[in-house]
């Protein structure tokens, strides 16, 4: 007998993730919590998990990846983040880390991966479809997409 994990899982390849109509935006607010890495962390994952997103990949984990990196940069370099939103679509997650700093993210260039530090937004730029940051009055908001994987 043969077994796969979608089977074992009851994932059922070429459905997409399991969302409202129009998608959902959730948000969790970071500001003054203790231990804000953790707690998004936490929270992505329990959104991933709740979507099925990605329908059948193994993007979950990158997308707690992402979300860990964006609020420590935040907690590093811009004083702590604010907010973190989770808007997901059929077709792309969005992951939006505000906060109050109005210092725009710029990745350390040449990446050097034997020197600690500087690595969050190279890991970001490899790890997400698109990724950038708007500004707005009191602060800014870094965000990354990723694209749904297609039905298989």
């Amino acid at each position: 007998m043969t077994t796969s994990r979608a089977t074992l899982d009851d994932d059922r390849p070429g459905t997409g993730p399991t969302l409202p109509p129009g998608g959902q935006r959730r948000r969790l607010h970071l500001a003054g919590q203790p231990k804000p890495v953790a707690r998004a962390r936490a929270y992505a994952a329990q959104a991933v998990a709740d979507w099925s997103w990605p329908a059948g990949g193994s993007g979950a984990d990158d997308i707690v990846l992402l979300v860990a990196e964006l609020v420590a940069n935040a907690l590093l370099h811009a004083g702590g983040p604010e907010d973190l939103v989770l808007d997901a679509s059929p077709a792309r997650l969005r992951i939006e880390v505000t906060d109050r700093s109005t210092t725009l993210p710029e990745p350390r260039l040449p990446h050097r991966p034997g020197v600690p530090g500087g690595h969050g937004l190279f890991i970001v730029r490899n790890a997400a479809t698109r990724w950038g940051a708007q500004p707005h009055p009191g602060g800014k908001t870094v965000w990354a997409e990723l694209d749904a994987a297609p039905p298989r």
